[in-house]
């Protein structure tokens, strides 16, 4: 998947079954968010990431997908409703990961409202060396996209948990 391409259309289930396509979003930003129910990269940014999403939920969409695939339907539920997740989408074969080339847990891609791939990479600039963020990398493609410019940066090297592809 490139940036400044369109991003192929997926479907897939939430965690009660109901089916979700990408396309749906159009005319939306989308935010498509590779996350973990286990990973504390993720439950980390959750936190920084819902706080943004308040602000631009009539403008964006916010797709977190599931695919470690050593993780439970039940484990998944019940980390989804502890915090307070919208939609939580389940990749359990990996096959949307492997699509966007998804790496760890989390990793980000902003979609714009044409359905066009404008970032991806991590939520901030927090790295092993680096323990607090400095820099919101998600906030600024978002509010970029919002104001109808390109992101600044359309790439950072995602950091997390890796995706747990086989059990």
């Amino acid at each position: 998947m490139e940036i400044n391409q369109p991003v192929p259309d997926f479907e897939l289930s939430d965690l009660n079954g109901i089916s979700h396509r990408l396309s749906n979003h159009r005319g939306k930003i989308v935010i498509v968010n590779f996350w973990s129910c286990e990973c504390p990269h993720s439950e980390r940014t959750d936190k920084a990431i819902l706080s943004m999403f308040v602000q631009w939920q009539d403008d964006v969409a916010m797709l977190s997908i599931g695919s470690n695939r050593n993780e439970s339907l039940a484990a998944l539920k019940e980390a989804a409703e502890s915090r307070r997740l919208p939609l939580v989408l389940h990749d359990a074969d990996c096959r949307v990961a492997d699509l966007f080339g998804a790496q760890t847990t989390p990793h980000v891609f902003v979609i714009d409202q044409d359905g066009i791939l404008r970032y991806r990479g991590s939520v901030d600039d927090v790295t092993f060396r680096q323990r607090k963020p400095t820099r919101f990398f998600l906030d600024e493609a978002v509010e970029s996209l919002l104001e109808g410019h390109l992101p600044p940066l359309k790439e950072s090297p995602a950091y997390g948990c890796a995706i747990v592809r086989e059990v």
